[in-house]
């Protein structure tokens, strides 16, 4: 997956914190505390282009809602990560996994956009939703969150810990 080495460009994401205006922004999602990875069986990588769905896995791929569209899809799962702070410090608060198929050569991919939306709403109410990956992609997952920032990794629940054993 060499095209994640590519240099990633960055997002300006509005927060609630904004006052321009009068109010610029309101009522708008406030992302600030939410991040995105693209995991596979080979490797967890964080990629911000997710939050818009341009992630390095997803541009150039036109998308069907009938996976029948992408007989050699390759598996990949965007997970949301959602960040809170606690007494202690921040911690991975919410972490949800929606699945995706994409077939890089014929450009075409399968997901189900209304699921990766509920997916990143889940993560930001604080839910932990990982069913359907593998031993490996948990276990890439565990090691990107364990060693991105281990003091948050600490702090996170058991229950997150737990399911990704």
């Amino acid at each position: 997956m060499d095209m994640f080495k590519k240099n990633q460009g960055g997002f300006n994401i509005i927060s609630n914190k904004n006052q321009v205006h009068g109010g610029y922004g309101a009522g708008m999602i406030d992302l600030s505390s939410v991040s995105s990875i693209i995991l596979s069986e080979e490797e967890a990588v964080i990629d911000v282009g997710a939050l818009h769905a341009k992630s390095a896995v997803e541009k150039g791929v036109k998308f069907s809602m009938n996976k029948e569209d992408v007989p050699n899809g390759k598996k990949y799962w965007l997970v949301w990560v959602a960040v809170d702070t606690g007494e202690a410090g921040s911690y991975y608060a919410g972490v949800t996994a929606c699945e995706m198929l994409i077939d890089r050569e014929a450009r075409r991919g399968w997901k189900i956009l209304a699921d990766h939306v509920n997916k990143m709403d889940y993560a930001m109410k604080r839910r932990y939703i990982l069913d359907g990956l593998s031993e490996k992609e948990k276990e890439n997952l565990r090691t990107l969150l364990s060693t991105h920032n281990p003091d948050m990794w600490e702090r996170s629940p058991q229950e997150l810990k737990d399911m990704l054993v």
